[in-house]
């Protein structure tokens, strides 16, 4: 008889919500970090605009925004004629100037010779010398200037600086390019960072934190920030710090440049009431959770909430106690209560 009792002793042991169609959580105390947070944006740590060196007319543009592009791609080219023709002129000064070179050089050895064996004066083989050095910095100065016009003609195909995507397309081909004019925008995703701006009130807690953490709402995202950085300078307006967080490379999936964001800097522990996000129902101005109460009772009851924490979790103020149960589906807890007989 006391085996054939067993099952029912542990039946009766076992809570009655274990029994339901979804899954439920105590409610109760546990130790978070303590954090401050605030506002923030999402900046690119790599972005660069790229602009014309040259003017000439706009022959090809080979990407448009939100293409990726790698580093060394050809982006944008500027039509090559005129700087072509200059580079054509620079070579043909460069070999007049070597030409003239050439003859100073052998009419500077023939006045060597002479004077040696006593034929000219040394005023003639001083001319002779200034005018073969001469010679040598007009062809110096001729092969720096074709130098300089071949750097200049380069100028005319613009590549990308790094890999990334294209933020903004400033011309379309056949308008007229000009010295400093935007041509492309382009940023890094893979290298991302979140910037806050911090009061200097607040400046000596946050530069202790020993960690901190980065939620983007929009995408219902939490990140763990891989560095600190507390600019040394502050706003002469606003009293404000610039502080920024350095995002984890591949953890920038879908985040772009300008989204807004929240930086949570840790600094210290606290005891809180804190309950799953997920089991929160939302609607409009409502924020309440299903409890579950005596003979698998489930009711909706509404709290007031606080902070969320980087690991999914938030702090309730008011409307539930510890040791209360709650479901951590409210989907299914609802339909459930829907159907439930009342009692």
């Amino acid at each position: 008889m006391r085996f054939l009792a067993l099952p029912l002793l542990l039946a009766i042991c076992l809570p009655a919500w274990a029994a339901l169609p979804f899954a439920t959580a105590k409610v109760g105390y546990r130790n978070i970090d303590k954090s401050y947070s605030t506002e923030a944006t999402v900046e690119a740590v790599r972005q660069s605009t790229v602009s014309a060196q040259v003017a000439g007319r706009i022959t090809a543009v080979n990407f448009d925004v939100g293409d990726h592009v790698k580093a060394g791609q050809v982006i944008v080219r500027i039509d090559p004629a005129e700087l072509s023709q200059a580079v054509a002129g620079s070579r043909a000064q460069v070999a007049q100037a070597e030409a003239q070179l050439a003859n100073a050089k052998a009419n500077y050895e023939r006045q060597v010779q002479l004077f040696q064996q006593k034929f000219i004066s040394q005023a003639a083989l001083d001319r002779a010398t200034s005018e073969y050095r001469a010679a040598q910095a007009a062809a110096q100065a001729a092969r720096a200037g074709a130098g300089q016009t071949s750097t200049v003609r380069s100028y005319t195909t613009l590549t990308a600086p790094f890999s990334g995507v294209v933020m903004a397309r400033h011309v379309e081909v056949g308008e007229m390019a000009s010295p400093g004019k935007p041509l492309m925008t382009g940023f890094d995703p893979e290298d991302l960072r979140v910037v806050a701006n911090i009061p200097q009130y607040q400046l000596a807690e946050v530069q202790q934190a020993a960690k901190a953490s980065v939620e983007i709402p929009s995408l219902n995202k939490w990140i763990e920030a891989r560095g600190i950085t507390v600019l040394p300078s502050a706003d002469t307006a606003t009293h404000t710090v610039k502080v920024r967080l350095d995002l984890p490379a591949g953890a920038s999936d879908g985040i772009i440049p300008g989204i807004y964001a929240r930086a949570y800097f840790a600094t210290g522990e606290a005891r809180k009431l804190v309950i799953p996000n997920a089991a929160v129902l939302r609607r409009s101005e409502i924020t309440a959770v299903y409890v579950v109460g005596a003979n698998n009772r489930v009711s909706l009851r509404q709290v007031r909430l606080g902070d969320t924490t980087p690991k999914g979790e938030v702090e309730v103020l008011a409307g539930l106690n510890p040791g209360d149960v709650i479901a951590l589906d409210p989907v299914k807890a609802g339909i459930y209560a829907k159907r439930a007989p009342a009692q």
